[in-house]
């Protein structure tokens, strides 16, 4: 039996992922602290930190990303988007912070 082919062209939807709020929640904080308050991510010289702005920015786009319950397909950007990816660079951007 031959499928028609509007049968054939339609994909098969995917369940929706629920949003994570405290991803969410973390995007949404660095990216409107980080625009109220840019000394923030300097150093005690008054120089922009770059190691602790792409920890924060990291957070921030895994934070979004995983946030809205986007869940990439492929392993790589899965990890790489994550929870735990958003919480690992979080707690980086901790540690750069305290130890300058």
């Amino acid at each position: 039996m031959k499928k028609s082919a509007h049968a054939m062209m339609v994909k098969p939807t995917r369940t929706p992922t629920p949003t994570h709020l405290p991803s969410l929640l973390v995007g949404l904080t660095i990216m409107l602290v980080g625009t109220v308050y840019p000394p923030l991510m300097v150093n005690a010289a008054g120089h922009a930190d770059h190691g602790l702005a792409m920890a924060l920015f990291m957070a921030m786009a895994a934070g979004f990303v995983r946030g809205i319950g986007f869940v990439p397909r492929h392993v790589l950007w899965r990890v790489l988007f994550s929870g735990w990816a958003c919480a690992a660079a979080l707690l980086a951007a901790a540690c750069l912070k305290c130890l300058h």
